[in-house]
């Protein structure tokens, strides 16, 4: 009961993570396109409300036109909508889903001895700090560098470095589904901290100074806009972390930061082109489509890499000996009967009766044979399973689930 307790307690935290990010990306994704398609306005009465920028738009039927203020508007309206529960409730959730499916069992989920042998629990304080001090030492990056001479290119340079070296250390202290996903949730983190700590804090003293009469500061409007870009290109490798730990292929290799920094490097190159593409059209200029180009051949150059290596057919097993009085010494173990012994050996210590792993018991021929194709799907194909190889499933042992499936799965 435990068990399905906690499968709807993950399943309720992220169904509300997805939908709860859906609005947060959807709303930044807009704002982005909105404040990089904006035109001058040419009316009179626009330019004397101190409207820098405007765009018409048509979308279910309706024109709209949306219209910003240089700074902020002369008065404000009555009614103001703001933009902050959406990241909130994403951080939330999301690290209510880890707590739940990572912290709670970081022995089986963080833990990779083979990686790095630590206690669980200083495992989740070492995820807890990776949280941390990424916010501190990115925060401190911009607020130090972010004003300076082509403080824009320094921040993004540094920032860039420090994300790749977290990347690289995660993957020596974590299991590789960890540390992918802790990435990810380390650089969300941030996102969500640039709206709690700068964001919303400026746009609400904005707000005080025009309530009160008092000259509005633009320092508030500028730390905004920094931190809203680079929550925009944070974004796709965030993504990217979050849904790579359904692909095994890619964090189990023995290189595996460079594909994390390399797939989330394609996805800021990606979403950076779609930026630059709003400006170049708004400016009557060239779609700068190389950045995408970039990004591109990247994952294809990725993907050529991890191309697995031709794997040697394995020997033909000699024949049984044969006694003298003609009868066979030993009887040669059937498909079923090898396949039956590995998962056995490999999985049935989380599949059993009393220990069901995600509701799959495989301690009996006919469970086997029911859940052959999640077997298949999941330790053969996916390599998710055994967790962290955590029983150390051979590459032989997942050769001879394949072959089995691929002939029928038949147990007789």
């Amino acid at each position: 009961m435990d068990m399905y307790l906690m499968d709807w307690v993950n399943l309720l935290l992220r169904w509300t993570h997805v939908i709860t990010a859906i609005a947060w990306i959807g709303a930044s994704f807009y704002f982005v396109f909105l404040d990089n398609s904006l035109e001058k306005p040419t009316a009179p009465d626009l330019v004397a409300k101190g409207v820098d920028g405007e765009l018409w738009a048509v979308h279910g039927g309706g024109f709209y036109h949306p219209q910003k203020y240089l700074v902020a508007p002369k008065s404000m309206p009555d009614h103001l909508h703001w933009f902050y529960w959406e990241s909130y409730a994403t951080w939330l959730s999301g690290f209510g889903l880890f707590t739940v499916l990572y912290l709670f069992n970081a022995g089986t989920f963080m833990v990779d001895k083979s990686v790095y042998d630590w206690p669980a629990q200083s495992a989740v304080i070492g995820a807890l700090a990776f949280l941390v001090v990424f916010w501190l030492i990115y925060d401190t990056i911009c607020r130090s560098l972010g004003r300076t001479k082509n403080g824009d290119m320094k921040v993004g340079l540094i920032v860039f470095g420090f994300v790749v070296f977290a990347s690289w250390l995660a993957c020596q202290l974590f299991a590789g589904r960890a540390a992918f996903l802790l990435v990810g949730a380390m650089m969300a983190t941030a996102m969500s901290a640039n709206v709690f700590f700068w964001i919303i804090p400026g746009q609400r003293k904005v707000v005080k100074q025009l309530k009160a009469g008092e000259p509005v500061d633009p320092i508030y409007g500028w730390r905004a806009k920094q931190r809203s870009v680079h929550n925009t290109y944070f974004t796709l490798p965030v993504l990217f972390a979050m849904l790579s730990n359904h692909y095994g292929f890619l964090y189990s290799g023995e290189h595996n930061w460079i594909v994390l920094v390399l797939m989330m490097m394609t996805g800021a190159l990606i979403r950076h082109s779609f930026v630059a593409r709003h400006k170049a059209l708004v400016h009557g200029k060239r779609v700068p489509w190389e950045h995408a180009f970039g990004g591109t051949a990247a994952m294809v150059a990725l993907i050529i890499w991890l191309v697995p290596a031709p794997q040697a057919e394995a020997p033909v097993e000699a024949a049984a000996p044969v006694a003298t009085d003609g009868a066979t010494a030993a009887v040669e173990q059937s498909p079923f009967a090898k396949v039956k012994t590995v998962v056995d050996q490999r999985c049935v210590m989380c599949h059993s009766a009393t220990m069901q792993s995600k509701g799959i018991r495989l301690d009996s021929t006919g469970e086997i044979k029911r859940h052959a194709q999640a077997l298949y799907q999941q330790a053969v194909v996916a390599k998710l399973m055994p967790l962290n190889n955590a029983t150390n499933m051979t590459p032989g042992e997942r050769d001879l689930l394949k072959k089995w499936y691929e002939d029928g799965a038949k147990t007789e």
